[in-house]
């Protein structure tokens, strides 16, 4: 391997914002300062957009107490984009490199941004420009191949948690039934989440349906009507990608959009339409006087003060190690892997190939799904609560013993 060149960086995050993506960017930054090989690191303004403009700032100039408060930041400190170049677009990319001597490229992001990444590092390869192109793992969905888990997940994960368990004490109080639609457009690990905060026989959510098992209406509104006559109460999390039993999503039914991002996903966020659909007809079909429903949107990507430390911790991991890779290596994206559970949780990182992880989905495995595709295993629970860092006890007191 030829040794690691002497010239500028760039590091850009891209795609949706989560609550630790600026933890793995301060990694980025802090690791960088170790190796005299980097000459400046400059951040990208919006991600590839902010390339080609050349819109830059410094980050050899951002003060250590400020990058402490960037870290336990949520969204995207540099900006985001969700542009996917194609060939002319790369062009400029590789323009810009050249110009201002980058020889290295640090892209955080999901499954899109690691595609972004291949790309670039592509055109890169074929032109005989010298890149260390580097994909940092992130997104809420938990839905990138070959890594245990995503960084932003964690985090995202105990913000549903906890607003499942309030939701849930919140209908106890006043019974009825209740639906909250979470993210998470082809995986269920985020509206699986919901689950993870039960502490007694009887928390909700009490049903869960995800997109990796179609359910009929039918069905749907039987499993509800089943939950409301045993306990008197129903909460419900859905994920905005739940399908009907021909596949297409319920949301696309009965919204009818035409809207989708550059990289073809249909627009399902951002609309609280499937929720109050659902609740639509299970107000019709049980003649329940209480049926509620919110969409949680995109308040799950960036809610300040909610970080799992142990996915800050993990992201920033992620970010350092990216640029140790690139001392050695020519290209990658950083994936992690678990090496231990419960009070013994811990991870190892390693390097992947970037054409194993761009523009590929995980979906949530069958073992991590109930036998009537309405909830979720223990083992999901054993795999995801370690992620969250730790969730808040409750407690009620209506179903102590009366006097």
């Amino acid at each position: 391997m030829a040794s690691a060149p002497k010239a500028n960086a760039v590091v850009s995050q891209s795609g949706g914002p989560t609550g630790v993506i600026n933890a793995s960017l301060v990694g980025v930054i802090e690791e960088v300062k170790k190796h005299p090989e980097i000459k400046n690191l400059y951040g990208a303004i919006h991600a590839v957009s902010g390339i080609v403009k050349e819109n830059f700032i410094d980050l050899n100039k951002i003060s250590a107490d400020v990058l402490e408060t960037v870290a336990a930041s949520p969204s995207s400190a540099l900006g985001s984009s969700r542009d996917k170049p194609d060939a002319e677009y790369c062009k400029k990319i590789l323009d810009v490199f050249k110009k201002r001597d980058i020889r290295y490229f640090f892209y955080i992001g999901g499954n899109d941004s690691a595609n972004t990444c291949f790309i670039v590092n592509k055109m890169a390869q074929e032109t005989g420009l010298e890149l260390r192109a580097f994909h940092v793992p992130k997104t809420i969905d938990n839905d990138l191949l070959v890594t245990d888990h995503c960084p932003g997940f964690g985090t995202a994960a105990k913000f549903v948690a906890c607003a499942v368990m309030g939701d849930d004490l919140d209908n106890r109080a006043l019974p009825g039934i209740k639906v909250d639609c979470i993210m998470g457009r082809n995986a269920g690990f985020l509206t699986a989440a919901a689950a993870l905060g039960k502490q007694r026989d009887d928390d909700g959510p009490h049903l869960i349906y995800l997109p990796e098992k179609t359910v009929s209406m039918e069905k749907f509104l039987s499993d509800v009507e089943a939950v409301y006559k045993k306990l008197g109460r129903c909460v419900i999390a859905v994920s905005e990608g739940m399908s009907d039993t021909d596949g297409k999503t319920w949301a696309e039914k009965i919204t009818k959009t035409d809207e989708h991002d550059d990289h073809g996903n249909v627009q399902l966020s951002g609309t609280g339409a499937l929720a109050d659909y659902l609740a639509m007809r299970i107000k019709a079909k049980l003649k329940v006087k209480r049926v509620r429903a919110d969409t949680f949107g995109y308040l799950q990507r960036s809610f300040a003060g909610l970080q799992s430390s142990v996915d800050a911790s993990e992201a920033r991991r992620c970010g350092i190690e990216a640029v140790k890779l690139a001392m050695t290596n020519l290209n990658g994206s950083v994936a992690m892997k678990r090496i231990g559970n419960g009070k013994n949780y811990a991870v190892e990182l390693f390097r992947t190939e970037l054409a194993n992880v761009a523009e590929k989905t995980k979906h949530l495995p069958d073992e991590f799904i109930n036998k009537d595709g309405n909830g979720v295993t223990k083992a999901f629970v054993e795999y995801a609560l370690p992620l969250t860092g730790g969730l808040p006890k409750t407690e009620y007191l209506g179903n102590k013993p009366k006097i």
